[in-house]
């Protein structure tokens, strides 16, 4: 089996789009989908679910911290047209709301009175998508479930994507601002809430999970090393949860487990720990080797092309190269089409496509 896959990679030209495949030598469906799909690599979109901050209130923060605002001044599409146009990777960020209403009455909409939103989905129980609750709080899906439907339902009509990655925040915490709601944080309730609205849109045999991979094997990150991941073949039509959270929130979510074992999501974890398969590296340049070498291991490695609006602003192309030549599987960006109000800055993927062999792999 690991003679065909190495022959299966090696077959494959470098320019072949894994999710479609030409036919042509060395782009075949059958080379191609005995690939695992920790041997491709493709563009995802950061903070997926972002609309703009509204005029005023753009302005208001820019009165006060000017570089945030900078930061800030990003947004994307629906996420239907983001998988249109080529994105497999997704990033939510999510907000513990078990009693409902807590985020539906933003400051900055008290403060500065703007362009209509929607606060209605924000009302009912159940986790909320958004940036930050009281200033950066417009969403294309406010409700997490929402976010999931319209994934569910774009997947459902696409079955032959390369399985999606789709990276969740837990945000805690809030402004430091007389009249600013805290975020509440995430205990092991919430942790299994975020499972369980996960398992109510898509049905097990759409996910990749960490026992799918760990399978028989004393850990995940055994696993992981052995290469068994699932091959294209078997993975396409399909999406994977990564827990993209700090130490504390990870050691919540785990509980007890030696690796993941009955949960939905991988983690970002170091890459000794036995539940290590997945594990998010945002800064390319800096972390160059560590990332190329949890590639080469067997580890999924998310990285980003661009970050705070800083590569737009300069049209600098060096972190999105040193990303992809890197080998993280799956490359983050603000900016899968340009802002033409910045310039012509983009990321797209070496040689187009929408999931290429994998450089390291």
């Amino acid at each position: 089996m690991i003679i065909t896959i190495l022959a299966a990679a090696a077959a494959i030209a470098s320019g072949c789009d894994l999710e479609a495949p030409s036919g042509e030598p060395g782009c075949t469906r059958a080379a191609v989908d005995a690939l695992k799909i920790n041997d491709l690599q493709a563009v995802g979109t950061h903070n997926s679910y972002k609309q703009a901050i509204a005029p005023k209130q753009m302005a208001l923060l820019r009165a006060v911290d000017p570089k945030q605002a900078d930061g800030l001044d990003y947004a994307h599409p629906p996420l239907t047209a983001q998988l249109d146009a080529g994105a497999r990777q997704l990033e939510l960020d999510l907000l513990n709301d078990p009693d409902g209403g807590r985020y539906a009455a933003p400051l900055a909409m008290k403060m500065a009175p703007d362009l209509p939103y929607d606060l209605e989905p924000l009302k009912g129980p159940g986790m909320k998508v958004m940036h930050v609750q009281d200033i950066d709080y417009r969403s294309n899906c406010p409700r997490f479930t929402d976010c999931l439907k319209e994934i569910a339902a774009w997947s459902q009509a696409h079955r032959d994507h390369v399985p999606i990655l789709i990276l969740l925040n837990l945000k805690e915490g809030g402004l430091e601002v007389p009249g600013a709601v805290e975020a509440l944080a995430f205990d092991a309730k919430a942790m299994d809430a975020v499972d369980a609205e996960i398992r109510s849109v898509f049905a097990a045999g759409d996910l990749i999970t960490p026992d799918s991979v760990q399978g028989r094997r004393a850990s995940l990150r055994a696993a992981a090393l052995a290469g068994a991941w699932p091959t294209l073949k078997a993975a396409r039509g399909k999406v994977m949860f990564a827990l993209d959270a700090p130490p504390e929130q990870v050691a919540i979510y785990r509980g007890q487990r030696r690796a993941l074992e009955g949960r939905v999501m991988f983690v970002n974890i170091d890459e000794a720990s036995p539940a290590a398969g997945y594990i998010t590296l945002n800064e390319p340049q800096e972390q160059a080797a560590r990332i190329r070498a949890a590639v080469q291991a067997g580890l999924i490695v998310r990285s980003r092309a661009d970050a705070d609006t800083v590569e737009a602003r300069t049209g600098d192309l060096s972190r999105q190269q040193a990303a992809f030549a890197a080998g993280a599987q799956y490359v983050s960006t603000d900016y899968m089409t340009p802002d033409p109000r910045l310039g012509a800055y983009r990321a797209e993927l070496p040689g187009g496509g929408t999931a290429r062999r994998n450089p390291v792999r």
